[in-house]
This record gives structure tokens, C-alpha cells and sequence, in this order.
């Protein structure tokens, strides 16, 4: 009875699945029916596509190394490829490819953005923050700057104390004159330099620069241990808090400018995502005639209880979500295959158990019980796998991790808890007389 009701949720949990996972399928099935269901105003999210599928924007950066300092330019380069990784995401870009390329050449691919100068516009806020100090020439070059002189000559030196150095930006207001300011505290490396840097130039000026443009150049009154310092612009409360945000989001160890551009089309995506599909429809077809001519009935429970794993990955895919790529399709067809091979291994424990001449019930529960241990050892170590590939690749190598180690967990669900309770409905005396059909 219990095995009844579990079949009863089953179905309408499948059902309801099916509507979330592919609404315009359901839609068009009820409208042949004559029904009347509307599911575009129920606002489901989409499924999520790469730039391989969707198409979308092509960026090539160019750092300038000759501000490096002390840092090498590897370590310059991964710096700015994780700051600027970190800023397409906070902006909400699915799955961005920001990789390094060369010696100072930064590839951002960034999915669904085909507007080339809103793409531009989200690297491009990406500040380059670094502190500079005076010179014997800063208060006469400055001099002739404010009479309206043009000069070559740069008024600061640089310190080598820049936005790498940051460790976190807060809006705060003037306690005397409620001005809004950006209050910064560094970190233990930027401490100890900008200990130094106010030590040496008392009385002098240190200029805070943001891009290129001083936006601060402050008097040092006395030395500052505490790796705290304060930008004093004209700001309004509103520049004062995007500029935190584009801080917090991530200052660049070295400026970079954008050297090439390139819209990508979803075309030859879209044949790609066709051709998968097809595949991994006729490779699904394939799979469960095999499992029902050579397993009989436990096959048609195991196609079955496939195509509950489908709705429940896809569901997965959507409420998460994931950002689906090639990579991505890949690793799901692969899970598939880790679903079917859990089957496989206990249909197989069952047909020993039921030459041995034991019952139905008895062969069904001993043949969970006994492949147990390796349906659980190839799911945890295909899991292991995964993770690895999630924590220690690129994008499009963690697109397909993350697809893989999801199947792979809802893999050990339906093996051994939807297959089994499907199962037993088909245990007791009057099936004993049908064991053909096992």
C-alpha cells in the first residue's frame, strides 16, 4: 500500500515537474486537447544558455605591466582575471569565460550580452585605484596646471600601494560637515607601505588616484599604522556609494584597455544544440529498448523511472541555474549514463538471485541490497571527479562538472529509491507465477 501511495506522488510530482521543465510542451498538448492553459503568464524561469548557445560578446583586454611593481606579471594578470571575473558576476552574468591569454592579454566571453558597449561598460567600471606621493616638481607643476598650462610632466610618483592592496571600502560622512566620504582599509601588506608612505611625506601631499585622475590629494598630517585611509572628493552620497561598490567589486592590480571586440552570433550554437539534443534523444531511445528487451519489465521500470530523473535534473538546471553550454549537454548525457549503469548493476544482482531459486521479493530486495556498495562507489567517485573538475578548471570545464555532479546525485536518488519503490509493486504471490517477465 505504502508502495502504492509512493507511486500515486510520483506521478503528480512528475507531472508538475513536466510543466515547470518545459511549459511549452504542456501548452501545446493541452491546446490538441482543446484545453484552454496559458503558461506563458505564469513567469517560469528559462533555461539559461552559454555564449556557445546563446551568443553574445567577444572581449580581448591589453594590461599595462609597466606599473606592475613589485608583483610579477603572472600574478598581475590572474589578479586581474579574478577581479574582473568577480565583477561580471556581481553585474549577474551567467557563467562568464574570463581567461588569460599570452603574457597581458585577458579573453572575457560574456553569454546573452549582445550589446557590445554594455558589455564594455561592465568591464570598463572596473576601477584601478593606486596612492601617489609628491615630488621636488609636484607644487609647481600643480601651480601651472591651476593657471591653465599644459604640461607633460606627471605631478605624483608612484608608490607601488594600489587597489590590490585594498581590502574592503565603506560609504562614511563627514562628522563636521556631513560630506559623504569612501573610507578604506587596506591590507596587512598595504598597512605597512602606507605606514611608510605617510611617514616620509609629513606636511606633504599623498594624491589618491582612481583611473588615471587624481580624486583626492590630501595633506599627511601625521603617520597612519592602521592601514585606514579616507577619500575626501565632491562626491553626492550617490557617486560616493557606486564608487564602494565598484571598490568592494574589485580594484585592479594593473590598468587594462580593451584592444578588440567582437559580437558572436547564436547560429552555428543553436545547430550545435540541435544536433546534441537529436543525439541524446535517438542515445535515450537506443538506451531503453535495450533495457526492455534484456531486463523485460524491471527495464520498463527503469525507463520510467529515467524519465523522472530527466524532469528532476532539468528542474535542477532551472531553479539554480545553471548556465547550459556544449560542455554542459555533455555532462548530462553522461550522467545519463551513470543512471541507466546503477540499474544495470541491480536488474543483474536480481537475475542471479532468482536463478538461484529465491522469490520475487526476496531476489528484488537482495539484489538492491547486494549492488548497493557499487552503484554507491561509482556515483562517490564519479562525484570526486567532478568536484575536482568544478574547483580546479576554467568556465566551460566547471559547466560541465556542475551538470555531471548534479546527475550524478539525483542518479543515486531514482536508482535506488524511485527503481525500488516502483519495483516492489510488482512483489508478492501473483507475480510469482509471471517470473518470465523478470
Amino acid at each position: 500500500m505504502k508502495n502504492s501511495y509512493f507511486l500515486i506522488t510520483l506521478i503528480v510530482a512528475s507531472l508538475f515537474l513536466l510543466v515547470f521543465v518545459y511549459p511549452q510542451g504542456v501548452e501545446k498538448t493541452a491546446g490538441f486537447l482543446n484545453w484552454k492553459l496559458e503558461t506563458r503568464n505564469w513567469k517560469l524561469p528559462p533555461f539559461r544558455l552559454g555564449l556557445d548557445l546563446l551568443g553574445g560578446t567577444h572581449l580581448v583586454y591589453e594590461a599595462d605591466l609597466n606599473q606592475v611593481g613589485d608583483l610579477n606579471a603572472a600574478d598581475a594578470m590572474q589578479g586581474v582575471r579574478d577581479v574582473v571575473e568577480r565583477r561580471v558576476n556581481f553585474f549577474g552574468v551567467s557563467e562568464p569565460v574570463v581567461q588569460v591569454s599570452g603574457s597581458d592579454r585577458l579573453i572575457v566571453e560574456l553569454a546573452g550580452i549582445s550589446d557590445v558597449n554594455q558589455a564594455i561598460q561592465l568591464i570598463g567600471e572596473t576601477p584601478f585605484l593606486e596612492f601617489k606621493e609628491e615630488t621636488d616638481g609636484t607644487r609647481d607643476i600643480l601651480d601651472a596646471q591651476s593657471r591653465g598650462e599644459r604640461l607633460s610632466e606627471e605631478p605624483f610618483l608612484a608608490t607601488g600601494l594600489n587597489g590590490r592592496h585594498l581590502e574592503r571600502a565603506q560609504l562614511v560622512f563627514d562628522p563636521q560637515t556631513n560630506i559623504p566620504q569612501v573610507s578604506l582599509q587596506l591590507t596587512g601588506e598595504g598597512a605597512e607601505l602606507f605606514s611608510e608612505i605617510t611617514r616620509r611625506n609629513i606636511g606633504k601631499l599623498v594624491a589618491i588616484y582612481l583611473d588615471g585622475m587624481p580624486i583626492s590629494i590630501p595633506v599627511v598630517q601625521t603617520e597612519i599604522p592602521d592601514g585606514s585611509a579616507v577619500i575626501s572628493g565632491k562626491f553626492t552620497p550617490q557617486e560616493a556609494k557606486l564608487l564602494v561598490t565598484r571598490l568592494n567589486s574589485g580594484a585592479l592590480p594593473v590598468p587594462i584597455k580593451l584592444i578588440s571586440q567582437q559580437t558572436i552570433g547564436a547560429s552555428l550554437g543553436q545547430e550545435s544544440l540541435v544536433k546534441s539534443l537529436v543525439a541524446g534523444v535517438y542515445g535515450l531511445i537506443a538506451v531503453a529498448l535495450f533495457m526492455i528487451l534484456f531486463y523485460r519489465l524491471p527495464g520498463v521500470v527503469s525507463v520510467a523511472a529515467l524519465v523522472v530523473y530527466v524532469l528532476i535534473v532539468l528542474a535542477f538546471y532551472k531553479l539554480i541555474p545553471v548556465t547550459l553550454t556544449l560542455a554542459g549537454i555533455a555532462g548530462f548525457i553522461l550522467s545519463l549514463g551513470m543512471a541507466v549503469d546503477a540499474n544495470v548493476l541491480i536488474f543483474a544482482r536480481m537475475r542471479e538471485e532468482l536463478k538461484a531459486g529465491k522469490t520475487l521479493t526476496q531476489s528484488m530486495e537482495e539484489g538492491f541490497k547486494r549492488a548497493w556498495l557499487s552503484v554507491r562507489d561509482s556515483h562517490v567517485t564519479t562525484l570526486i571527479g567532478a568536484l575536482v573538475l568544478y574547483m580546479f578548471t576554467t568556465s566551460m570545464v566547471k559547466g560541465f562538472a556542475l551538470t555531471l555532479g548534479i546527475g550524478v546525485l539525483v542518479s543515486l536518488f531514482t536508482a535506488t529509491i524511485v527503481t525500488r519503490k516502483i519495483l516492489l509493486l510488482f512483489a508478492g504471490q501473483r507475480w510469482e507465477k509471471k517470473r518470465w517477465m523478470f
